[in-house]
């Protein structure tokens, strides 16, 4: 067993936090599994691995080391398929991405891509929180809202343009209001992280095209986009969330479109990854993928009428 072997078993056992399920899984001993894991310590000079009885985690180390692995092994991939026929993609390809844009968009059209790429494997990684790409192992990762500095590149795939609206029973309870004065009537679902804003405000457009933020009341603050929309289906208050996300309960008249002078500003959505001399074929097959994905959605929803 060489050096590229032991760090592809560790990886598996850092991914799936057991040495049982990773034996199990690879066909091998626990023991000749552990063997390895021991060597590639002794190797690096540092345990890389945390090991209780419940889990298997990584250590600080280990994070680094598991990145770094990755980009190794990805780096040999692409010089073994070199010349391999165009179009044969392989290998695992991990992706984080907002939870809606997973459910809504990306996995209903996941049969597709990976029907032409059958060799794919996708860990697709759903949540709303800022991941640590390099730290967590992650190929790409996909952002929507306002970037913060950082060494990673960003590919622009396009912007979510942006609607308030509010439920039907809510506004049938509260008055539909027709101007910003008329909000200090209203309360708002605020967002606390995530989609490029956590101040407690109603965001919109002034006269000039700056941004302005209106301090609101409200009664609830959420960290997730499921739980913003769902909180105000319940009738809980307005929401600022991209119209592509709410078509079809605006069309069903659950919830209702209002103050369209008064959008907040549309939401960039970008693709991140580590700066490195070549991306892997996967990562750039997934992200004009999903750039065209965006595309067709992001066209039918200008094709909507505004609200």
């Amino acid at each position: 067993m060489d050096q590229l072997d032991e760090m592809r078993l560790f990886m598996r056992v850092a991914e799936l936090e057991s040495f049982s399920r990773s034996a199990e899984q690879l066909g091998i001993p626990k023991a000749t599994l552990s063997a390895a894991i021991r060597r590639l310590e002794e190797r690096m000079g540092t345990r890389l691995l945390q090991r209780t009885t419940r889990r298997v985690q990584l250590t600080t180390d280990g994070q680094l080391c598991y990145a770094r692995c990755r980009d190794l092994l990805a780096d040999m991939e692409e010089f073994g398929g070199l010349f391999r026929q165009e179009g044969q993609i392989s290998g695992q390809l991990r992706v984080d991405m907002p939870s809606r844009m997973a459910r809504h968009l990306v996995i209903p059209a996941l049969p597709t891509l990976l029907a032409a790429h059958p060799a794919l494997q996708l860990m697709l990684s759903s949540t709303d929180r800022r991941v640590d790409l390099v730290r967590e192992g992650f190929d790409c990762v996909v952002r929507v809202g306002a970037l913060e500095s950082s060494s990673l590149v960003a590919r622009p795939l396009g912007q979510y343009r942006q609607i308030n609206c509010a439920s039907a029973g809510y506004l049938a309870a509260h008055g539909v209001p027709q101007s910003l004065a008329d909000l200090g009537r209203h309360r708002l679902v605020h967002y606390g992280t995530g989609l490029g804003r956590s101040e407690p405000g109603f965001e919109y457009l002034s006269e000039d095209g700056s941004r302005a933020l209106l301090p609101m009341a409200g009664a609830l603050t959420v960290n997730d986009s499921e739980s913003y929309l769902a909180a105000a289906r319940a009738g809980l208050g307005i929401i600022q969330m991209p119209r592509v996300g709410v078509e079809p309960l605006l069309g069903s008249g659950e919830l209702v479109a209002i103050l369209p002078r008064w959008q907040a500003p549309p939401l960039p959505i970008h693709a991140l990854y580590a700066h490195r001399r070549q991306l892997a074929p996967r990562v750039q097959l997934f992200i004009r993928w999903l750039a065209e994905l965006l595309e067709t959605a992001l066209a039918t929803e200008s094709g909507a009428a505004a609200p």
